[in-house]
């Protein structure tokens, strides 16, 4: 197995107009933090991992933590290709600015 560091990127849109909705909004945002995501906009998280094997552990984690309503999408991509992600306006977080493309990161 080779280690290529991988981004798992998940982006939601999830009701809220319940109680019951907005009570799995929370919970799965919850999931996600606790997770090792990282927030980079608002319904966008990225979570590095060391491997494709690792990114597939966790999209059955992620994908058992879905709420049934709404849309979760999620990408993956190298971190390379993370890092060379243009930014047209803002600036980098602080989570991203953490982790370079050629920087080594210990899991």
């Amino acid at each position: 197995m080779v280690n290529r560091f991988m981004r798992i990127i998940v982006m939601f849109d999830l009701p809220i107009k319940s109680e019951k909705e907005k009570r799995e909004y929370i919970n799965f945002r919850k999931f996600l933090l606790r997770d090792g995501y990282d927030m980079l906009q608002f319904s966008i998280y990225s979570r590095l991992c060391p491997n494709s094997d690792a990114v597939d552990a966790h999209l059955d984690r992620l994908k058992k933590a879905s709420p049934p309503k709404g849309a979760v999408r999620v990408i993956t991509i190298t971190n390379k290709q993370f890092s060379d992600a243009k930014i047209l306006t803002g600036k980098r977080s602080y989570q991203e600015k953490k982790i370079k493309k050629e920087q080594l990161v210990l899991l």
